[in-house]
């Protein structure tokens, strides 16, 4: 096998995208790609098409990933007004939205050459992902990308002060789905801190917290229109920051799918927070949240004009810097006995 790769991080957390090596998958639809590559009937638990998930397994383990690893397979979009697809893949499998891969991959397209670009000023790289279409607004300056804007689908609001006992605690919890579903606790209702140091806490209430809520509140995380996304995917544990120049300004670290830890800012996550924000009050449209993760990277989200949190949902910008950091290709050797690598 040989799987060649070009990789980015995002704020420190890497996304790998698969240029060639990967199976086609079929599908009418990138959610419909997603659904096969869960399996038959889009369950979570159905086996897998082998080859696919024989190559996501060889890049997200050792010797080759980590458990911290976090990619994509470009696909084709689901009509001609976009210009790529995705499919977004961890160590755990596939989710529905990853608003820092989104960034990587606008930042990608531009700099392939996939999409063109002015030497100065902004590309538009349209994007259709399982939770729907989104956009990478690239910002170009002397023929170089110097950041990029995630636009994501609308953040509706579930639940805001949904009381969940864990062993830290009752606390109230907020609900928000934002292409993936995503629990806020502020840490300091758990007796914690955003800090590395804490990690291993951190990782373990938002598991906890996880659970909790899909076997207390399954109603607070079913998406209210496609079953598909549906269920927790995160758990956003944050700290107060002073604020900056007047600008609202929080820290967090996002435990997601079977306990990994992102290590920005979390680009949907931060769509999660700017709506909650905003239905508590204290954001208004054209305000701006400095979200910084928990190594002191940083995002910059706003709301947009209209909408309702709670109704239909608001649309959020995320603003960060993606960089490339290697060309891969890797190789499976038909004799190694580690296969596609383990986790570890």
């Amino acid at each position: 096998m040989f799987v060649r790769t070009v990789d980015y991080h995002t704020a420190g957390e890497p996304f790998r995208i698969v240029v060639d090596g990967a199976p086609v998958i079929p599908g009418d639809t990138v959610a419909e790609r997603r659904a096969i590559a869960l399996g038959a009937g889009g369950s979570a638990t159905a086996p897998r098409p082998s080859a696919l998930d024989d190559v996501r397994q060889l890049l997200s383990r050792e010797p080759r990933g980590h458990a911290g690893m976090y990619g994509g397979f470009p696909v084709p979009p689901d009509d001609d007004e976009a210009h790529l697809g995705v499919l977004f893949w961890h160590k755990d499998g596939y989710s529905t939205a990853c608003g820092h891969g989104t960034i990587a991959l606008g930042a990608w397209a531009v700099d392939s050459g996939l999409v063109p670009a002015p030497a100065d000023g902004v590309a538009r790289v349209r994007i259709d992902v399982p939770s729907g279409r989104v956009t990478a607004l690239v910002h170009r300056a002397g023929g170089r990308t110097t950041g990029v804007t995630f636009r994501n689908v609308p953040t509706r609001i579930s639940a805001l002060k949904l009381l969940v006992a864990t062993s830290r605690g009752t606390v109230e919890v907020a609900v928000a789905h934002s292409g993936a579903c995503y629990a806020s606790v502020p840490a300091a209702a758990l007796g914690l801190s955003v800090e590395p140091a804490r990690l291993p806490e951190l990782t373990a209430v938002g598991r906890e917290i996880r659970e909790l809520l899909a076997e207390t509140a399954p109603e607070a995380v079913a998406h209210p229109s496609d079953p598909r996304l549906s269920g927790v995917y995160g758990v956003i544990l944050y700290d107060e920051l002073p604020s900056e120049r007047g600008v609202l300004s929080q820290r967090n670290v996002t435990v997601f799918a079977d306990g990994q830890i992102d290590r920005s800012p979390c680009g949907s996550g931060t769509s999660a927070r700017l709506a909650v924000l905003a239905a508590e009050g204290r954001l208004a449209p054209g305000e701006e949240l400095r979200h910084e993760s928990v190594i002191g990277t940083v995002f910059t989200g706003r709301l947009l004009p209209g909408g309702d949190p709670f109704d239909g949902g608001v649309v959020t910008e995320v603003t960060g810097t993606a960089h490339r950091t290697g060309e891969h290709g890797f190789v499976l050797e038909p004799d190694d006995e580690l296969g596609a690598g383990f986790p570890l």
